[in-house]
């Protein structure tokens, strides 16, 4: 008896020590490519800025939850646009030899890493720092739009004059389209190996949409790889929870005029239930449902997004 007391003390050992080692070690990163542009470290943040001589808009991206700052290069890819792309608190950098520009008015975020707080305190930086023009927008999508909101929250004077895209976004007491049991998140560093080995595998294939877009599919491949560490995995997903549980729709309040894009296929976050709360925000914000979209609007019906207009052209139209 005694002897399969030890056994089973040993394997227990085993496996919470396996668990901790999966939990922290740093995870191989996706491939990198080019970035025309410079970076800025903030703590385990990075902020990139494109290279932009004369822009006629500014526009900060703030990507989701396992995705990366790429989600937005496409859309954006203009010449005349300055485009700001933050990276989440340790997740990996996609940039090939980063060109890294000292930032004095960089100051590490004193929220707990992982949290949505601590990228939003990111944001708000990047936003009080680089923009070179009047007119600014400020797109998140999925996690990234309940960073957008916290940081609008933590700084609203920041965000009197900005426009604000919230697509397929984490909102305050909105739901996953599927949840996680206590037992799955505990298992996840035994599990996240088993993604990284197949990113798109027929489990998983309903939450990613049409796969037909070769870009969007290599980007999704890249998911599981883009954070450095299951932990920050692990952290991301337990504070998403507690962020929509915790806040209501006072965080709107923030935030002057922008977009909400809903899609109606969402197979990542419910969208009854965000389009609920988006429906509670204040006036100004202009909620679009998209029907048979899937959870990624910009890669899908970039045609649904809300028109970058030309400085010239909101002239004329205030004139």
């Amino acid at each position: 008896m005694y002897v399969v007391f030890g056994v089973l003390a040993g394997i227990t050992v085993f496996v919470l020590a396996l668990r901790q080692w999966l939990l922290r070690r740093e995870g191989a990163p996706s491939p990198s490519e080019p970035f025309d542009g410079h970076v800025y470290r903030v703590g385990k943040a990075v902020i990139a800025e494109r290279r932009c001589e004369q822009p006629r808009a500014t526009v900060i991206g703030m990507h989701g939850f396992v995705a990366d700052m790429r989600y937005f290069t496409r859309h954006y890819g203009e010449a005349d646009i300055q485009l700001i792309l933050v990276t989440s608190c340790d997740y990996h950098l996609p940039i090939t030899a980063p060109r890294e520009q000292p930032a004095p008015w960089a100051k590490v975020p004193t929220a707990p890493e992982g949290t949505i707080a601590h990228d939003a305190a990111v944001l708000v930086q990047a936003l009080e720092h680089l923009p070179k023009t009047d007119q600014v927008r400020v797109h998140g999508h999925s996690r990234g739009g309940a960073v957008v909101l916290e940081a609008a929250k933590q700084r609203p004077d920041l965000f009197e004059r900005v426009e604000v895209v919230l697509e397929a976004p984490v909102l305050p007491q909105a739901r996953p389209y599927t949840s996680l049991s206590r037992a799955q998140l505990w298992l996840l560093p035994f599990l996240i190996p088993l993604w990284r080995r197949a990113p798109i595998a027929r489990h998983n294939r309903g939450a990613w949409g049409p796969l037909e877009d070769s870009r969007k599919r290599e980007l999704i491949m890249a998911f599981p790889f883009n954070p450095k560490r299951v932990s920050t995995m692990v952290a991301n997903l337990l504070d998403i929870g507690a962020w929509s549980r915790e806040r209501d729709a006072s965080v709107f309040r923030n935030v002057r005029r922008g977009t909400v894009l809903v899609p109606g296929k969402d197979r990542v976050l419910e969208s009854s239930s965000m389009l609920e709360s988006a429906q509670r925000g204040m006036p100004e914000l202009n909620v679009v449902k998209l029907d048979g979209c899937s959870h990624f609007v910009v890669w899908d019906r970039p045609d649904a997004m809300p028109a970058l207009a030309r400085v010239t052209e909101r002239a004329a139209a205030n004139g």
